[in-house]
């Protein structure tokens, strides 16, 4: 695929750079800080792969019904959650080398629909589970609350480029964009 350097660092509209304005969210997802959390939500994945494809199968083997239940739902969960995180943040690093532009990562085939998830079961249930099923889960979802903010903080920023300069929305913007400016 080739590079299309649009990315987070070149931007258009009111917050462009020479405006003097930039947003410090496009800054954030080509930083070091940035890179941890890819690294943090990769090795989550791989944890939780070794953990649910080895130990954990044996463990939730030992649980009563009920448990084991939930272990299904939970593993479950667990999984598709990382997988959507992984999936975010691989397309997020696709935009930071220049693979993908910032509108094709959140626009089309390449937006990664992020779900917010809770715990699948009732905390009684949740605390028969192994531990280190929990503590996958419970990791997990602070990892998907990180990365939901960071979308929701991304696609705000760039909402003037995705919404045409007629639509409601894009004038909602405009109008907190003036008001907040003053």
């Amino acid at each position: 695929m080739g590079r299309q350097h649009d990315g987070w660092k070149r931007l258009s509209g009111p917050a462009s750079p020479s405006s003097g304005a930039v947003p410090f969210i496009h800054r954030l997802t080509a930083s070091p800080a940035f890179r941890d959390l890819f690294r943090e939500g990769m090795a989550l994945v791989e944890e939780a792969a070794a953990y649910l494809d080895g130990p954990g199968r044996t463990e939730s083997r030992l649980l009563p019904q009920t448990a084991a239940l939930a272990y299904a739902t939970e593993s479950m969960r667990l999984t598709t959650r990382l997988m959507q995180v992984a999936s975010w943040l691989l397309v997020q690093r696709a935009v930071n080398e220049g693979e993908l532009t910032s509108n094709q990562a959140l626009t089309g085939r390449h937006r990664v629909k992020l779900s917010r998830q809770d715990l699948a079961c009732a905390t009684e249930i949740f605390e028969q589970l192994p531990p280190t099923l929990r503590a996958l889960s419970l990791r997990s979802l602070r990892v998907q609350e990180r990365i939901i903010h960071l979308d929701q903080s991304l696609v705000s920023a760039r909402a003037p480029e995705l919404f045409p300069r007629g639509s409601v929305v894009a004038q909602q913007v405009e109008r907190l964009r003036a008001a907040f400016s003053n």
